[in-house]
């Protein structure tokens, strides 16, 4: 499988999360040659928490496009993020960048952590 499709089972941007990256790319001058990159990391309230930043690839990083966005997602977080949705909510209460992980076994109230 080559690295495209491997990252595309990995990581999918709704039409909606990738119009809200292209704004941020757009207005921000210092990522315009940056590619997102959507990651886990260790820590949390439940032990593994998400990141996503403007970044350049790296050796072993996979990518993908969604909607006219470059995602990048390194090796280590493969296993964690494969089938995650990355949703963005423009809402007053409770908006922004919402992941939708369907390995997660448990995840907080925050969204932004979860346990594996």
């Amino acid at each position: 499988m080559n690295e495209s499709l491997q990252a595309e089972a990995m990581v999918t941007l709704t039409p909606s999360a990738a119009d809200h990256v292209k704004e941020l790319l757009a207005n921000e001058k210092d990522n315009a040659a940056r590619t997102l990159r959507v990651y886990v990391e260790g820590g949390g309230c439940s032990g593994l928490q998400y990141g996503m930043v403007f970044d350049e690839k790296r050796d072993g990083d996979l990518v993908t496009d969604c909607h006219g966005v470059s995602v990048l997602v390194d090796s280590l977080s493969l296993n964690y993020l494969r089938g995650t949705i990355v949703d963005f909510v423009d809402s007053l209460s409770g908006g922004g960048f919402k992941i939708s992980n369907p390995n997660a076994r448990q995840s907080c109230g925050c969204g932004k952590s979860f346990e594996a």
